[in-house]
């Protein structure tokens, strides 16, 4: 048992300086190769006519960025 609670303490003790780093550096995450950006992919999703159901999801996406927030005044 006391080698699992230092084990989970060590676990610990590496996710919080890992979070108090990304905290700090204040950078979005990225994958060591950089990502898809880099092969000329600007979406996960590169296809000229995507399925019906991702055009519905861009559909209600642009919709939604149309849409004016109203606040009561």
């Amino acid at each position: 048992m006391m080698i699992f609670m230092i084990t989970l303490g060590f676990f610990l003790v590496v996710v919080v300086a890992m979070s108090v780093g990304y905290i700090f550096q204040q950078k979005s995450l990225a994958g060591s190769c950089g990502g898809l950006a880099t092969v000329g992919i600007d979406k996960s999703c590169n296809c000229d006519n995507p399925c019906e159901k991702r055009q519905e999801r861009e559909r209600i996406a642009a919709a939604k960025e149309q849409m004016i927030d109203i606040k009561i005044i």
